[in-house]
């Protein structure tokens, strides 16, 4: 497929994305939508041989949350195709380059979002979700294993807790207890959380510590997942730890979780956000009991605010047409020459960049 069907394919797949969903929650409350264009750029420079490059396209299913409108993808001197993992809520668009052809790759997703939060005064009866699909959530993976340290951790902090959600919240306050935000880790982290407990090295970033929240939330039979994606506009909460501060968001890929409780659905949280608060909201390093870190912790256990775009939810992620193992999540770019993958932090071989546009600020 070359360039002139890439924009004709993708209309047609991303049609397909884009069916509205019943709730995912229980009662809700919600803001306005907002629709924003976010385009990611990937050049893979100075390789001889054929190149494959891989990029996360928006969560494909409607959320409370967020919608996908489309997704338009380029690749002038290759051929492109977007494939999905429905278990997951996975886009992966894979483009594919001969070699002594320009490997330039471009995706842009048009979504809509809006912030959610869950009343937990008022019990609701939340869709009903498949049971394979709770399952599919309580498993272990490779770096989620729910046996051993992570099992014995889970029932030590949920011990006298009777209810999925004073278990939920128990762990979720531990994570904000216990934890820290490492300034010095790569990216958003590895999520290696059986090494975590094991060393006692609870630093970490979003994807260490929240991913620490679901591993520990599967080990206490709550079904949860992390969620990929990346921070899109800046905070409207006044938090400026917790936005993006242009429309450059190449380094703002940000992992939440969401939770299965069972009165109220899939519910969003997000202690990892608390503890970025304490490390870099102006002036930094604030104390728990600081008046903005105590609004945050209250507000990210049971809401989100939707300055940030999901990409999927996925674990131990096979590539398709990968000559390498799984990645760990797919939240980055990712790209194989013939000598193998290339480091997705590695700005001088491999270099993408991610932008965000608001287009509206209401769509109803």
């Amino acid at each position: 497929m070359k360039r002139r069907d890439f924009l004709k394919s993708a209309g047609v797949a991303s049609a397909a994305f884009a069916i509205p969903g019943q709730s995912l929650f229980g009662k809700t409350s919600s803001g306005q939508w907002r629709t924003f264009e976010v385009t990611t750029r990937v050049e893979v420079a100075r390789v001889n041989g054929p190149v494959t490059v891989w990029v996360p396209a928006a969560l494909i299913t409607s959320t409370p949350y967020q919608k996908i409108l489309w997704n338009r993808f380029d690749a002038p001197s290759g051929v492109a195709r977007l494939s999905d993992n429905q278990q997951e809520d996975m886009g992966i668009v894979t483009a594919k380059f001969a070699a002594g052809t320009p490997a330039v790759f471009t995706l842009t997703s048009r979504i809509a979002t809006r912030d959610v939060a869950v009343d937990f005064s008022s019990p609701a009866v939340p869709r009903t979700v498949d049971g394979a699909e709770l399952r599919h959530f309580l498993r272990p993976t490779k770096l989620l294993p729910t046996d051993g340290i992570v099992k014995e951790k889970a029932n030590e902090i949920t011990k006298g807790a009777t209810t999925d959600v004073d278990k939920a919240r128990a762990i979720y306050e531990w994570i904000v207890d216990c934890t820290f935000r490492d300034a010095k880790t790569p990216g958003c982290g590895l999520g290696d959380i059986r090494f975590m407990l094991e060393s006692g090295n609870l630093g970490g970033k979003c994807a260490d510590l929240n991913s620490l929240f679901v591993g520990l939330a599967r080990a206490a039979g709550l079904p949860a997942r992390d969620v990929f994606g990346i921070r899109v506009a800046k905070s409207g909460l006044g938090y400026k730890s917790l936005g993006t501060s242009s429309e450059t968001i190449t380094k703002a890929q940000h992992c939440r979780a969401e939770v299965y409780l069972a009165e109220y659905g899939w519910v969003p949280v997000d202690p990892a956000d608390v503890r970025k608060v304490m490390l870099e909201e102006p002036p930094g390093n604030r104390p728990p009991e600081d008046v903005i870190v105590k609004k945050a912790r209250a507000r990210l256990f049971g809401s989100w605010e939707m300055n940030w775009m999901a990409y999927n939810f996925a674990h131990d992620v096979s590539l398709p047409g990968s000559h390498e193992g799984p990645v760990s999540f797919f939240m980055y770019p990712q790209a194989e020459t013939a000598e193998g993958r290339l480091d997705c932090l590695d700005a001088a071989n491999f270099k993408y960049e991610i932008s965000s546009r608001e287009i509206s600020s209401a769509i109803g």
